[in-house]
């Protein structure tokens, strides 16, 4: 299947497409049922994997992995990856572009972070220099056959915001993302420099931009929409939650509560066999 070719159909589609950010193999398992795309967030890997903030640790092969176990799990879902910088050097960035698309990823989104990179929800990001960007994106966009990909920009000046995704709009990438848009008007501002070119937003819960519908989003003009925490921040208040009480009652379970989370819930939830075709 091409995988990238059936994002860009769904990304031209009338409407905002959303593409919810997954950090385990559950939390995509609870996402797929509600919403047909993915975005493996480079966030929530950081949290769930090393148990550390998304300021630069994460190593490619655990992300390629990850991949490859959504994929196989979920044939038939638009998977987007956060390669943050491309793992800092333009060599690096294009193999892993390359295991990425051969593990059936849908595409990927390349930062113009310098390091130490930063979530681009907090303050002290630094970019790199836009020629030295333009030309790691140039390479990746040289070597993937198929993916999608998403140009994103770090800046936060605004005329700097405005020129460069200008720069980005005028490459062969597939879409554009300003992360850590502040304000509608901003939205605007990028949806009208970068022409008919598909506009990527991100939200994150706390982030700096706002919070904006699906309906809202596409009033403004915005193709993509990519919800980088919802299960991660989920998890993070329910275990909270479960384990205070835990504590609470000296050690004893909870009631059962019909319709919650239980062991057979649970197992249906992650059996995915499919019946064998004779």
């Amino acid at each position: 299947m091409q995988y990238g070719t059936k994002l860009r159909e769904a990304v031209r589609q009338d409407g905002t497409t959303p593409l919810i950010g997954v950090h385990d193999m559950h939390s995509a398992s609870l996402a797929v049922r509600y919403y047909d795309g993915l975005f493996l967030s480079g966030f929530g890997l950081a949290a769930s994997h090393y148990g550390l903030p998304d300021i630069g640790y994460i190593a490619w092969p655990d992300v390629v992995a990850f991949a490859q176990r959504l994929r196989v799990a979920f044939p038939r879902t638009h998977l987007l990856v956060d390669i943050d910088d491309g793992y800092v050097d333009t060599h690096v960035a294009c193999h892993v572009v390359e295991q990425l698309e051969a593990a059936g990823a849908s595409g990927v989104i390349l930062e113009d972070q310098a390091r130490p990179r930063r979530c681009g929800h907090v303050d002290g990001k630094k970019v790199l220099p836009l020629e030295e960007y333009l030309g790691k994106l140039d390479a990746v966009l040289a070597t993937r056959r198929d993916l999608l990909v998403v140009a994103r920009t770090d800046a936060t000046e605004r005329g700097e915001i405005l020129s460069r995704a200008k720069a980005l709009a005028a490459t062969a990438a597939d879409v554009i993302l300003v992360d850590g848009v502040r304000d509608t008007d901003a939205i605007r501002e990028i949806r009208s420099v970068v022409g008919d070119k598909p506009l990527l937003f991100n939200q994150i819960g706390g982030g700096k931009s706002p919070r904006l519908s699906l309906s809202e989003l596409t009033e403004l003009g915005v193709d993509v929409a990519i919800y980088s925490t919802p299960c991660l921040f989920a998890a993070q208040d329910a275990i909270d939650r479960a384990l205070r009480d835990l504590r609470a009652a000296d050690g004893r379970l909870p009631e059962p509560v019909p319709g919650g989370a239980d062991v057979a819930s649970c197992i249906a939830l992650l059996d995915r066999r499919q019946p064998l075709k004779v």
